[in-house]
């Protein structure tokens, strides 16, 4: 089945970051949205319901803006970083 999956692109997030990966959000609406409750007679019938949730929020869509620049994000990224080795120092003594 040559080509039936679709192209996969992987995007590192920094540790301890997993705030921002969006992707952890979008999986979460589907599954409250499309998926948690539900009854599904086969795969068939999970994927379908996947699907229209899809279409939906497509047909709805509107655009996300960020209220943080990416030096402000990036800067927190920093900050929780040094502090949390900073915890981590303190507390292997």
């Amino acid at each position: 089945m040559a080509g039936a999956q679709p192209d996969v692109t992987f995007h590192f997030t920094p540790v301890g970051s997993s705030w921002i990966d969006q992707i952890e959000t979008w999986f979460g609406l589907i599954t409250m949205q499309a998926i948690r409750r539900g009854t599904f007679t086969s795969v068939n019938a999970l994927i379908r319901r996947i699907r229209d949730n899809i279409e939906h929020w497509n047909t709805d869509a509107a655009l996300f803006t960020w209220t943080a620049t990416a030096d402000q994000i990036l800067a927190k990224v920093r900050w929780v970083e040094t502090n949390l080795k900073q915890l981590a120092a303190n507390n292997s003594t």
